[in-house]
């Protein structure tokens, strides 16, 4: 699985370079053509819609990560007026273009907003759908054919935006999209629909999914809720959810090795740790403050890769694993810069069902391999 992280474009502080700062022409002689992506932080069904997580990736990631892995565009921006949208932008690699309040109204049409792009950048071809009638197209809502514009993408040309005021013009066609690649998103009720297609049909980067074949988990904050309960009796408690130790046992049933961890940082009483390891069958080991320094032997022993282990962590110490991990978690209520360290965010929290969908996520990056050899396989045979 691709990692879902970039190299953030203007990570410290510094603002994206307009197009009109380039060449105009790339070294092949072709024109620059750029890809820009509309995200306004306004939206009124689904506040902050284009961050929300949606399979453990913000929506804004699923567009960015098939442009830039596209190799169709010399460039990709973001136009937003919201700090945190332009935050997840650059963290996904695409540049952002800050629009102005004039374009970011409620009544602001999409077109006046890349008008604005244009005129700041005018050194582009930008990229944005087809359409049947460039001059008087129709709402997608009002559309009362058997095709109806999505507004999925468009690809357009400087002239006719900045000279003809058209999202489209000259030659014109349309593509016809598959109805599972499509769904729109307007209000709540809409986001599982699209979270079932986007785990079924998503694209989730160039490579083949991550099969994993030992996970490492963390005890608190992840297993648990991050909470010891003391007893006047010097007895100490945790509490687990069914829902995770049954996530484990799906783990265990594919021939994963799951092992959990506990800290030295937040200690659980040797007596504890024998009743996890009983109750989830299980090894437990403790790790330092640096999990990796432990943790690094044990791969290597396996003779296994990083690639090939999946880990779940929930605070700063577990940064360098989520990084190197093949597949990476972390429960919802993690500190932001552990998230942003991770493949995979869950909606539950620690303690709450985080480790049972996590456990669903690696089995269906399972699937996903299983069937991406399944279908060059048949490619073979015909």
């Amino acid at each position: 699985m691709a990692s879902s992280k970039r190299c953030a474009a203007g990570e410290n502080g510094e603002q994206d370079a307009p197009l009109s700062e380039r060449k105009h022409l790339r070294a092949d002689g072709k024109r620059h053509v750029a890809a820009l992506v509309l995200a306004r932080g306004g939206s009124k069904g689904i506040p902050l819609k284009n961050i929300k997580m949606l399979s453990g990736v913000p929506l804004l990631g699923w567009v960015l990560r098939a442009a830039l892995d596209s190799d169709m565009f010399d460039s990709v921006w973001v136009s937003t007026d919201h700090d945190e949208i332009e935050q997840v932008a650059k963290s996904w690699g695409a540049q952002v273009h800050r629009r102005s309040l004039e374009v970011s109204k409620d009544s602001s049409s999409s077109l006046e907003t890349i008008q604005e792009f244009m005129r700041l950048n005018p050194a582009g071809e930008v990229t944005t759908a087809f359409n049947l009638d460039p001059a008087h197209r129709p709402r997608r809502q009002d559309w009362a054919g058997e095709l109806c514009e999505n507004g999925s993408f468009y690809f357009t040309v400087r002239d006719s935006l900045v000279n003809e005021g058209l999202l489209q013009g000259g030659k014109v066609a349309y593509y016809e999209m598959l109805p599972e690649f499509s769904v729109d998103i307007d209000v709540d009720i809409d986001w599982p629909v699209a979270e079932q297609r986007v785990l079924r049909y998503g694209y989730f980067g160039r490579t083949t999914p991550e099969v994993v074949r030992l996970m490492f988990c963390k005890v608190s904050g992840c297993l648990t809720e991050g909470r010891i309960l003391l007893y006047k009796s010097g007895e100490e408690m945790v509490s687990i959810n069914t829902r995770d130790t049954t996530g484990i046992r799906m783990l265990q049933k594919e021939a994963m090795e799951v092992v959990l961890l506990t800290s030295q940082l937040d200690p659980v009483t040797q007596s504890l740790a024998d009743k996890l390891g009983e109750r989830t069958a299980c090894k437990v080991i403790s790790v330092g403050e640096e999990p990796l320094d432990d943790l690094r032997p044990m791969v290597e022993q396996r003779k296994l890769g990083w690639k090939d282990v999946a880990y779940m962590g929930s605070d700063t110490q577990d940064v360098a694993c989520l990084n190197l991990a093949g597949l990476s978690a972390v429960p919802g209520d993690a500190p932001v810069v552990v998230i942003n360290a991770a493949k995979y965010t869950c909606h539950s929290a620690g303690g709450m069902g985080a480790v049972r969908e996590f456990a669903e996520h690696i089995l269906l990056q399972k699937e996903k391999a299983k069937s991406q050899m399944e279908q060059r396989i048949d490619r073979n045979n015909f």
